[in-house]
């Protein structure tokens, strides 16, 4: 009898460490997958506060909470189970749905540099959500979920482009634990950044010397914050489109441009001591590059398409 149970016990302990082991395959596994999709994940971060931009502060995270909710049925109801179906039964579409994505960041990341560059940023209205009427928030809170649906369908299919080779249930476990953990990341930081002004200005108000000087010096700090985020969200669009294109082309079967970029990091990767470091700025610029000439030709089409359009409606 005791030898029974000694062994019921061992056969448990054996069975708690192979799920612990599980588990720890299916964080690691999704951390890795969640990396590859960081272009996607700052640009979210950086576009969802401009949905809250003058709403008034009672309302702010009422309305980032709605929007995260609708981010994640968007991720597990809608897209998750449609890739893990693809992923199943056609995965040779991944790839070309991929690139797909890796234009659109690419056209995103194009799109916005010239708005920089040429100063023709198209403008929201300068109207709150109070001033429209009741349904404003509820429309507001609409289009962000609608923007979040492009993003989260990108983070998904790049985070199961890491774990295709997973069984089915894995990548399954994997990419709940990515939704998961990208919308809490996402939508936190969005969440502390909308009230990182009011944390500011309350101190500067309830507190005096040292206190007080921080919490101005937070206020301040907010316009800049935003405008690094979002130039840091262009880069990584670009960067990241341009590698899943990269990558694209050479799966499928157009392999020179990707030999181009490999000859050029086993050219540096022998120098001391940042031969990995120069090896990896090799590959991020030639694959920013890459977004860059995309993005740009897809900005030129796209311009050429709206310019036809409004000359189609004045005639």
């Amino acid at each position: 009898m005791a030898g029974g149970l000694a062994a019921l016990l061992d056969d448990i302990a054996t069975l708690a460490k192979l799920a612990a082991a599980s588990i720890d395959d299916v964080g690691a596994a999704a951390g890795r997958a969640s990396a590859k999709a960081v272009g996607v994940v700052i640009d979210d971060t950086a576009v969802t506060p401009q949905y809250v931009h003058g709403v008034t502060s009672n309302r702010e995270l009422p309305m980032i909470w709605k929007i995260a909710k609708g981010s994640l049925r968007n991720k597990l109801l809608f897209i998750l189970p449609a890739i893990l179906l693809l992923s199943q039964f056609l995965p040779w579409l991944l790839t070309p749905i991929l690139m797909v994505g890796g234009t659109y960041l690419a056209f995103e990341g194009a799109e916005k540099l010239w708005e920089a560059v040429s100063g023709k940023k198209h403008e929201k209205p300068a109207v709150t959500a109070p001033e429209q009427g009741p349904d404003a928030e509820n429309r507001m809170v609409s289009s962000a979920i609608r923007t979040d649906l492009i993003l989260s369908a990108e983070i998904m299919v790049i985070a199961l482009n890491e774990v295709a080779d997973e069984q089915f249930l894995s990548r399954a476990l994997i990419l709940v634990v990515v939704a998961l953990g990208i919308t809490a990341l996402v939508y936190g930081v969005v969440a502390l950044i909308v009230k990182m002004d009011d944390i500011g200005l309350r101190l500067a108000q309830t507190r005096s010397g040292a206190g007080a000087a921080f919490g101005r010096g937070l206020v301040n700090a907010m316009p800049k914050v935003l405008s690094v985020l979002s130039t840091v969200g262009t880069a990584a669009m670009l960067w990241v489109g341009g590698h899943i294109l990269l990558v694209g082309v050479d799966e499928l079967g157009w392999h020179g441009l990707y030999d181009v970029v490999h000859h050029l990091e086993e050219a540096v990767h022998g120098v001391a001591g940042v031969g990995g470091l120069l090896a990896w700025l090799v590959n991020t610029v030639a694959s920013a590059l890459v977004g860059l000439v995309v993005g740009a030709v897809v900005v030129l089409v796209m311009h050429q398409v709206h310019r036809r359009k409004g000359h189609a409606v004045q005639h």
